[in-house]
């Protein structure tokens, strides 16, 4: 996908939300479970009840995995389910892969070619020959962890290497690479404060921005230090949406809960 396409999307959406789809079988309406596929079900039930408010959607694809071959079918038959009913939403497989090039190369045409989804999250810890292959397909987009949400971020990401914060290292490096006009990046919404800075370094780059609801990040904050002229931001909320309830109204909440965020961001935008 073009980053045109996603602009025009977020500007008459009048939204630039990311829903998250992260399905748990202990979490999802118990009735679910007697269909054939149920994370799928559930899946089509989110975005059906969705679309129109959200300008992304994001399968963490660890929730398929775990359920082995059913779960990899499930994530097959979602994606394919978004590119044909409403393939002008941006779809984000939340692999984090990267590793040496080969491997990458493997992974890259896993995700952007056969599932054929518009991105997919790499972590960029073995650098640019581990990046590169994703960023090697024409309007597809790589988005690199780059101050991620979790506690565990201060573990590594804030060091300082040579009088510069790892991750701004990581952001200053990454823009010299081949094709780097198709990377994005994952900021954490916990880490608003830090989003002037990383502006400062990739000023135009779209963020995928976690951590607002469950985690507890503010929405005002991200507008305020990381929105740029076309917006810039995809907000994603998983848990806040997909698990607004576990009735039989878990569709209807679900749209509740994302038409809440949509709103605003509406009034932010």
């Amino acid at each position: 996908m073009k980053i045109d396409t996603l602009v025009s999307e977020i500007k008459k959406k009048q939204s630039f939300l990311c829903v998250g789809l992260d399905v748990d079988l202990n979490k999802i309406p118990p009735f679910l479970l007697e269909d054939e596929d149920p994370m799928f079900a559930f899946n089509k039930a989110i975005i059906d009840a969705t679309h129109d408010l959200a300008v992304a959607y994001k399968p963490n694809t660890a929730f398929y995995e775990a359920y082995g071959l059913k779960g990899w079918r499930s994530l097959e038959k979602t994606i394919d389910y978004l590119n044909e009913e409403y393939p002008t939403v941006f779809t984000i497989a939340d692999a984090k892969r990267g590793d040496i090039g080969n491997t990458s190369n493997m992974y890259a045409h896993a995700f952007l070619k056969e599932l054929n989804f518009d991105s997919i999250t790499v972590a960029p810890y073995m650098g640019a020959d581990s990046v590169e292959p994703f960023l090697k397909y024409e309007e597809k987009h790589t988005i690199l962890l780059a101050l991620t949400s979790n506690k565990g971020a201060f573990d590594f990401q804030t060091l300082d290497v040579g009088g510069i914060e790892l991750y701004k290292r990581v952001l200053e490096t990454s823009v010299e690479w081949e094709n780097s006009n198709r990377l994005m990046y994952v900021v954490g919404a916990t880490k608003a404060e830090y989003l002037a800075e990383i502006r400062k370094i990739i000023p135009e780059s779209f963020l995928l921005v976690p951590g607002v609801g469950a985690q507890g990040g503010s929405l005002q904050d991200v507008c305020k230090y990381g929105m740029n002229d076309q917006v810039g931001l995809l907000v994603n909320s998983s848990r806040g949406i997909i698990y607004a309830s576990s009735e039989f109204d878990f569709a209807e909440k679900a749209r509740e809960a994302a038409a809440g965020l949509q709103q605003q961001m509406s009034k932010l935008l």
